[in-house]
């Protein structure tokens, strides 16, 4: 069955997503992203697939899960159903004890010894302000540094919050916990004073490299270990089980004496892993 065919059974835009279709599409989202869609987001979930219904033109739940699951529609809708669920909450500086680790202790201790070039990932970056805020205290770190360099790699699952990373566009107010002396050097104002948004200068833009990458993946083909990673704010949408794997798989990432950073609501308490704490949500591998 095509959209369009779907789209000519003319069933009202106001039904609503059926327990049955909630749980086929709880169920794929959790085996794909391993993210968890408990019944208490039923609401959310249809609210968010209304705007795909919109965009194919197709009428009814019904309609789209019966395309996508049983007529060959997740092949072109896997995207954009991944970008639907997904939360993608981001801000500059967020957690910024963790920045403060990095600039303070965790960046000397490896050029202490020895480490020249540095190697970072922001392994869930949304919409980019972590990789961005990541940037900027490697370059301030390194600017008087005649031989150290860096280099960053930003990934995530939805293809939308990419684009926009890689535009590196926000709204002004999502900068304000940038440091004035930052916000100087590497965030551009609009050249127009009306616009109330502002752009990551082309420069530090240069400095990432960001891809699409699914942590459900049975391996991350990230090249060399990294010295750095940043996994924050996502394991709390999984399960113990999946947040486990997902950390191991992160830990084969990290050269031995590199450091992980997890978000402040998270834990990695009972799970085995080839790590010490150093800091409040901070690890470092063994």
């Amino acid at each position: 069955m095509s959209m369009a065919t779907a789209a000519m059974r003319l069933q009202p835009m106001n039904d609503r997503l059926s327990k049955r279709n909630f749980d086929r599409l709880s169920a794929f989202i959790y085996r794909y992203s391993g993210i968890k869609m408990p019944p208490a987001k039923h609401t959310m979930l249809e609210g968010r697939l209304r705007r795909r219904l919109r965009a194919t033109g197709i009428p009814a739940f019904d309609d789209y899960c019966d395309y996508v699951f049983d007529h060959g529609g997740l092949e072109t809708e896997l995207v954009h159903l991944v970008d639907a669920v997904t939360t993608n909450k981001t801000d500059f500086f967020r957690e910024p004890k963790h920045f403060d680790y990095l600039k303070d202790l965790a960046l000397p201790a490896l050029v202490g010894k020895g480490v020249k070039s540095i190697r970072t990932w922001s392994s869930a970056c949304s919409t980019g302000a972590e990789p961005y805020t990541m940037a900027m205290v490697l370059d301030t770190f390194f600017e008087n540094k005649r031989d150290g360099s860096y280099s960053i790699l930003a990934t995530d699952l939805s293809t939308d919050v990419l684009e926009k990373a890689r535009l590196g566009i926000y709204a002004s107010e999502i900068v304000d916990p940038v440091p004035e002396d930052m916000r100087r050097k590497y965030i551009l104002k609009a050249a127009n004073e009306t616009r109330r948004d502002v752009r990551v200068t082309p420069y530090l833009r240069s400095k990432i490299g960001f891809g699409r990458l699914n942590l459900m993946d049975s391996r991350y083909n990230v090249g060399e270990p990294m010295h750095i990673i940043f996994c924050r704010n996502v394991l709390i949408y999984f399960d113990k089980k999946t947040q486990g794997e997902v950390l191991n798989r992160l830990c084969d990432c990290l050269v031995p004496g590199g450091y992980l950073f997890i978000g402040h609501s998270e834990t990695i308490a009972g799970l085995d892993l080839p790590v010490r704490t150093v800091a409040n949500t901070v690890f470092q591998r063994t």
